[in-house]
């Protein structure tokens, strides 16, 4: 276990920086997510940690020590890839000694260490086997091994999850964040999926364009994001623009005058939440009550997707419990809808929370 510091790191191709001055501590033990969409500079951003790829400006520091410079295989980091790159041709026991054979860990270490990191993630049994002869979640497993078994100082995740079907997937992350906090082990993972950040992160860094746009535990990010971006890629948000009316009213461009905690000024988006937005009778007593057209359904089993066009330029959507006996709108129909002054959020045209 170690903690982790990485400071004013860049790295640049030509004139086009991947990653700029990102700077983060990470205390030992925690999880950390990178989150952000596919060419943000995350895995960049890991590969620079593993030392696989080399900064263009900063440093990383691991337990203090300055790592920067340093190849891979003296950095004692666990490093479990995408593609889990397993050797085809290797059994499991095998796969998983890999890394303490390039240590040079003497045989009745490695036999130990190698049973140690089955059991912990549940294969012991399976040494013998090939990867062809395993599933995809157990691949995932032993790749996972491999990084546990010389007891790295800390765990770097490369989107582990993404080649799982989406049950498996729900499974094996929750196997992961327990393994990981019964081991206390300080991890950085890599994801694209909102939901494996939310449900898995001690914190999370969004990243966007190379730079952190906020960093945060998922409380923070959902309840106050730092900007559009953020508040459109933490969770779902529907975005209504305008700008500020005369009298400190959020006006949208389809002149909706509505309520808002925080004093709108000059243009801006505001951004609300699917499931602050109340429906029915209640609607017309809070902040800000309109009527709607309901002009599609998502039917998504416990709740329902109803987008409503509240006028030709404003739509949102709002959640739905599906109960039983309850009468459920349909499409057409014309629904009474509102929200809190505190529930919508104003980000200013340039898409940065001030």
């Amino acid at each position: 276990m170690a903690k982790v510091e990485i400071e004013s790191l860049s790295k640049r191709y030509g004139e086009n920086f991947v990653v700029k001055d990102l700077s983060i501590d990470i205390p030992q033990g925690e999880f950390l997510v990178l989150l952000g969409p596919s060419g943000c500079g995350k895995t960049t951003t890991l590969r620079m940690i593993a030392g696989f790829v080399e900064p263009s400006a900063g440093r990383i520091l691991l337990a203090g020590r300055d790592v920067t410079t340093l190849p891979p295989w003296k950095r004692n980091t666990g490093l479990v890839f995408q593609s889990y790159a397993l050797f085809p041709h290797l059994s499991v026991e095998e796969n998983v000694a890999f890394g303490l054979e390039m240590r040079k860990v003497s045989p009745a270490e490695r036999r130990a260490a190698v049973s140690e990191a089955l059991r912990l993630v549940r294969l012991e049994g399976f040494g013998a086997r090939l990867p062809r002869q395993l599933s995809g979640g157990q691949q995932q497993r032993v790749a996972l091994a491999r990084a546990l078994a010389f007891r790295p100082d800390v765990l770097l995740l490369d989107e582990p999850l993404s080649n799982l079907d989406a049950k498996l997937r729900e499974e094996v992350r929750v196997e992961i964040r327990e393994l990981q906090q019964k081991l206390g082990l300080t991890t950085v993972m890599v994801t694209h999926d909102q939901d494996e950040a939310l449900s898995m992160a001690d914190r999370l860094v969004v990243m966007a364009q190379g730079e952190a746009r906020q960093i945060g535990t998922q409380h923070d990010l959902y309840e106050r994001p730092a900007d559009r971006f953020v508040a459109g890629f933490v969770g779902r948000s529907n975005f209504l623009d305008g700008g500020a009316a005369p009298d400190g009213l959020f006006l949208s461009t389809g002149g909706l005058r509505i309520a808002c905690a925080s004093r709108a000024r000059g243009k801006g988006t505001l951004a609300l939440r699917p499931e602050a937005v109340s429906v029915g009778p209640e609607a017309a007593c809070l902040d800000n009550s309109f009527e709607g057209v309901v002009e599609y359904i998502s039917y998504l089993g416990s709740v329902l997707d109803v987008r409503v066009r509240l006028s030709p330029q404003d739509r949102i959507i709002v959640q739905i419990a599906n109960r039983s006996g309850e009468v459920l709108p349909k499409m057409g129909d014309t629904l009474k809808i509102g929200w809190p002054a505190t529930a919508g959020r104003v980000f200013p045209e340039e898409g940065v929370s001030r």
